[in-house]
């Protein structure tokens, strides 16, 4: 079989293209040549250093069945580990070890002090009850927890595609039982429902923290001027692929921020509407109708299509690979804002890059989830919920203060702005600060650390190369590279 060079020394076989894995470490490598660590330290940061594959017997109305999955902790260098929980037919060991790499970059880039990790389950749920799918759930759980590769100090799952705060409950729920008296057993896990331990703020996080990241890359007005845009999200024509948790709540706030959704993409078509798409009347038209097109007078496409329509952003916020070396030509956006894990692979990274494309890289964008779910976490450790104890206090001084202003100006204000400036934080309003000022300040590092290196060509390797920094600053703490 002859190899080839597909993109920058990125090999593969003449008729494969390069895995999810393989892209990954392309990406790794480009950015290590830009560090200046020893070759052995390097080695350590990009490989996954426990994979746990693992098959167990469920009983269904078909009989018994033996059910895939895995378990991949990234990196040691920070504990616990952290990574969500697929359950899709096409999960493979690869995939699972990709994305939990990219935790590992992502949480060093945010400043979340976890060890990157991914699971994933092989099952179409479609095919299965929702008994079948409980089932399923607590004895990968069970499995999980016969190899410590679950706990609160160990390593904290959470969701990901197919799975929700349904399935973490029930997974906080069996590792419970298998450790009783554990008084922190719900930081096991994150994204559970508010009642069950988890966070005002968590279904939207990954959404809130795109538009948070791009709204902060958008307000650098020479940046922009380079792309032939003006800055801020006001007018900006939007493509969103993927109407799931994070490409919906994507699309809302930006077009909440003023930007205009020209188009929406799903598995079964695209819309299209230059004057702009209601993302919440798009969404109730799916769910009357069973299927994304027949909405209103938008223009129906096929889904490939609705990746090449004419716009300033395009959000791929769906799964894997839907940017490649065949499509990346035709993609029409001047800014690419990725909500998914790895949408673009290394070939159509390459040719959007040499087109001026400016490419907002995932494990940067969508780390909103993880952020919030850290959030979650420590809440679960302190077993007290954000904002309990300083609200009143804080009203109260607000109140005090605003009194000594009304009194030396002998203006009044009306109830409504009263209680406006009065407002002391509760959970959600903390959750969705400390969310902004990650993103902010995240993206404030990764873009100075591309201007800083002019032979950096983009972005994702700006990103890349300060998380490999950062991972490598805390292996060389912990001594073992000397």
């Amino acid at each position: 079989m002859k190899p080839t060079a597909d993109v920058d020394g990125l090999k593969t076989a003449a008729h494969k293209p390069p895995s999810f894995w393989e892209n990954v470490e392309h990406w790794f490598e480009r950015a290590a040549a830009f560090t200046s660590h020893p070759r052995g330290l390097l080695d350590q940061i990009k490989v996954c250093n426990a994979v746990y594959h693992v098959q167990f017997p469920i009983r269904t109305a078909r009989g018994y069945e033996v059910i895939q999955g895995w378990r991949v902790q990234h990196s040691h260098h920070r504990l616990p580990c952290k990574g969500g929980i697929r359950f899709a037919p096409e999960v493979n060991e690869d995939e699972v070890k990709s994305l939990a790499a990219l935790m590992t970059y992502k949480c060093a880039l945010v400043d979340v002090p976890f060890g990157g990790a991914k699971g994933g389950v092989q099952i179409d749920r479609a095919r299965y009850t929702d008994y079948e799918i409980e089932t399923i759930t607590r004895r990968y759980t069970a499995e999980l927890a016969k190899k410590n590769f679950i706990g609160p100090a160990v390593d904290v799952p959470a969701p990901d595609y197919g799975t929700g705060a349904r399935e973490m409950t029930w997974i906080a729920d069996t590792y419970a039982a298998l450790n009783p008296g554990q008084i922190d057993a719900l930081g096991c896990v994150t994204g559970k429902p508010i009642t069950q331990g988890g966070i005002r703020g968590r279904t939207e996080a990954t959404g809130r923290g795109l538009f948070f990241g791009l709204r902060e890359a958008l307000s650098r007005a020479d940046d922009m001027k380079s792309l032939g845009l003006t800055p801020g999200l006001e007018g900006k024509r939007v493509v969103v692929q993927g109407l799931g948790n994070v490409g919906y709540h994507s699309a809302k706030f930006l077009q909440e921020a003023g930007a205009r959704i020209v188009g929406l993409v799903e598995f079964d078509g695209a819309l299209h509407d230059p004057k702009g798409l209601d993302v919440d009347a798009v969404v109730a038209h799916r769910k009357n109708a069973g299927r994304i097109g027949g909405f209103g007078k938008a223009a129906e496409l096929p889904r490939e299509a609705g990746l090449e329509l004419d716009c300033d952003i395009l959000v791929p916020a769906a799964l894997e690979n839907v940017i490649t070396a065949e499509n990346a030509p035709r993609i029409k956006a001047k800014i690419i804002a990725e909500g998914a894990n790895g949408p673009t692979t290394a070939a159509g990274d390459e040719i959007l890059v040499k087109r001026g494309v400016r490419v907002l890289p995932d494990v940067f964008l969508n780390a909103g989830g993880v952020t919030v779910s850290y959030f979650e976490w420590l809440k679960n450790l302190s077993h007290v919920r954000f904002g309990r104890m300083g609200k009143r206090f804080e009203e109260s001084a607000f109140s005090r203060m605003l009194q000594v202003i009304e009194s030396a100006t002998g203006q009044r204000l009306s109830e409504d702005e009263r209680r406006a400036i009065v407002h002391g934080a509760d959970e959600v309003d903390l959750v969705n600060s400390g969310l902004e000022d990650t993103m902010i300040g995240a993206y404030d590092r990764i873009f100075a650390a591309w201007k800083a290196e002019p032979k950096i060509p983009d972005l994702r390797t700006a990103a890349f190369a300060t998380a490999i920094n950062k991972v490598a600053t805390s292996y060389l703490e912990l001594g073992v590279f000397p």
